[in-house]
C-alpha cells in the first residue's frame, strides 16, 4: 500500500511540474507572495534578467520622454488575412492564435510574423502616467526568432466590438484552465486599432523570462472596453493571477521614439 501511495504521488507531482512548464504558471503577480513580480528574477536562475535587466517593460509612456518622428507608414506596416482562430484559457491570460497564417507587420523592412493575442487587465504600460483598464499584445516572430508586439490600450467605457464578438466563448472556458474554443475566421484587423500615432522602443518580455528582445508598439489612440468585459476576461484567472500586468520598469538610458 506504502507503495502505490508513493507512486501515485508521484505521478501527481510529475503532472503538476508539467502543468507548470506547459502554462507557465510559476509566476504570479499577487503582491507580497513567494512568486510575485518583485521576486521572478530569484525562482530560476535563467529569469535573473528580470531584476537585472536594462531594457525591461512594461514602462511608462509620455511625450516628455519621447522623440518625436513623422514617418510610421514607412517604419510599420501591416499585411494580415481573415483565417480561422482559437480562443485558449492559459490560466494567466486568454489568448486568441491562429491555425494558419494570418499575416505579418513589417518593421524596417523585416518581416514578423502574427503568432497570437493575449490580454492583460489592467493595462501593463501607463500612458501619461495612468494604469488604463487593460491592453491587448499582438505578438510576432521574425525568421529569425525576435519578437515584434503590438499594444492597444483601454479605458473602460463602450463595450469593445471583438470582444463583444467572442464573448461567449470567453464566458465557456473561464472556468477551464487550458480550456480552447473555436472562434470561427477571425481578420487580425478587427481587433480595432489605428497606426496613425504610437510610441516605439526595445523592450523585454513581460512575463518570464523577461527576454530582451521585444521590439515594442504602443497604439497612442486609446479605445473602450466595457466592464462586463473586463469582468468577464478577468475572471478567467486566478490564483494569483486576477490583475496579470507587470508593474512599469525603469527606462534607464533607452530611447523611445513617438510616431505621428
Amino acid at each position: 500500500m506504502k507503495n502505490i501511495i508513493l507512486f501515485v504521488t508521484f505521478l501527481a507531482l510529475s503532472y503538476s511540474s508539467l502543468a507548470a512548464d506547459e502554462t507557465e504558471t510559476e509566476f504570479h503577480y499577487k503582491k507580497g507572495a513567494e512568486a510575485d513580480p518583485e521576486k521572478w528574477a530569484s525562482i530560476k536562475h535563467e529569469w535573473s534578467i528580470c531584476g537585472m535587466g536594462k531594457r525591461q517593460s512594461p514602462i511608462d509612456l509620455t511625450p516628455q520622454i519621447a522623440r518625436v518622428v513623422h514617418n510610421s507608414t514607412e517604419l510599420l506596416q501591416t499585411y494580415y488575412k481573415p483565417v480561422e482562430a482559437t480562443l485558449q484559457n492559459r490560466g494567466y491570460d486568454m489568448m486568441v492564435s491562429w491555425e494558419e497564417d494570418a499575416g505579418k507587420i513589417v518593421i524596417n523592412g523585416t518581416d514578423y510574423k502574427l503568432v497570437q493575442s493575449h490580454w492583460h487587465a489592467p493595462s501593463e504600460h501607463f500612458l501619461n502616467g495612468e494604469r488604463l483598464a487593460m491592453e491587448l499584445h499582438m505578438v510576432h516572430k521574425s525568421a529569425e526568432g525576435h519578437l515584434a508586439v503590438i499594444g492597444v490600450l483601454f479605458r473602460e467605457g463602450a463595450p469593445n466590438p471583438f470582444i463583444s464578438r467572442i464573448m461567449d466563448k470567453i464566458n465557456s472556458i473561464a472556468d477551464i484552465q487550458g480550456g480552447k474554443a473555436s472562434i470561427g475566421r477571425i481578420d487580425p484587423r478587427e481587433f480595432g486599432w489605428d497606426l496613425t500615432k504610437f510610441y516605439e522602443y526595445r523592450g523585454s518580455l513581460t512575463t518570464p523570462p523577461c527576454t530582451e528582445d521585444v521590439m515594442w508598439t504602443i497604439i497612442n489612440k486609446v479605445g473602450t472596453v466595457s466592464r462586463e468585459q473586463i469582468v468577464s476576461v478577468v475572471d478567467a484567472r486566478r490564483g494569483g493571477y486576477e490583475a496579470n500586468a507587470r508593474p512599469a520598469q525603469p527606462l534607464y538610458a533607452r530611447t523611445v521614439y513617438l510616431n505621428e
